[in-house]
């Protein structure tokens, strides 16, 4: 499979293309991340929560389709899913029609992941405030329309703007604050993690389901639409568990 051919359009999986900078927190952030692969030619992110369940937006999965697992190596055939869950309370229509929705869906592997890749918990529920830091991680491409840099793993530091609550978090480049073009997701970063970092440790708050170019503009580089956890967090866990994958928080 060429991942150089896995470009999807803007509202069927409209967030990726992230350049960050060299600094260790960044490069932890991408320790955790795979990537989803389909038969229909797309490419999300997801992350490890266990060693054989991923995270990732239920917009990635909820078409039918194949989906396998891939790691940074690329190497086929990577690793199957045994099963995919959506959040029940996901709507594909009010997604499509770029409303919120539980953007949410858990994948149970077939097989354990590679070593190289590690687990990070949920973050604790918790209050989001305009300014507040964040990590975002996937392997999309590094710009909108084109597929350069497509199949990498990066990350970025973003902050919320707006009025950030419990069923959306909007995140900018601090240096452009979305009114040009900066860091942030594009085609292949949805379904990543926004993370948050406490004491030098990671924990994901939000899941990336979306993104703008500059001033709200089609594309990426703008705006960076986040699903948050927190009102998720029960169905994750007690999800996580029935698939005998409990989560170690």
């Amino acid at each position: 499979m060429i991942l150089a051919s896995l470009v999807l359009s803007f509202f069927a999986l409209p967030a990726a293309a992230i350049v960050g900078g060299p600094d260790s927190s960044r490069a932890t952030a991408t320790r955790h991340i795979v990537m989803i692969v389909s038969t229909r030619g797309s490419l999300c992110s997801a992350t490890a929560l266990t060693r054989d369940l991923l995270l990732t937006a239920g917009h990635c999965v909820a078409p039918a389709a194949d989906y396998r697992v891939l790691t940074a190596d690329k190497k086929p055939p990577g690793i199957a899913i045994q099963s995919v869950v959506v959040n029940p309370r996901y709507n594909p229509k009010e997604y499509a029609a770029g409303r919120v929705t539980a953007d949410v869906a858990l994948l149970k592997l077939a097989t354990p992941l590679p070593a190289d890749i590690q687990t990070v918990p949920l973050a604790e529920a918790r209050t989001v405030s305009p300014g507040d830091r964040f990590l975002i991680a996937g392997y999309g491409t590094t710009a909108y329309g084109a597929e350069t840099g497509i199949g990498t793993p990066r990350a970025a530091l973003m902050i919320a703007t707006g009025k950030p609550g419990n069923l959306q978090i909007r995140l900018v480049d601090p240096a452009t604050g979305g009114e040009r073009a900066g860091l942030g997701g594009c085609t292949g970063d949805s379904g990543g993690p926004a993370f948050s970092e406490t004491a030098g440790k990671l924990s994901i708050v939000g899941i990336i389901s979306w993104s703008t170019g500059p001033n709200l503009s089609e594309g990426c580089g703008g705006m960076t639409g986040v699903t948050p956890l927190s009102l998720h967090r029960n169905w994750i866990i007690e999800t996580a568990r029935k698939l005998d994958s409990p989560l170690v928080q």
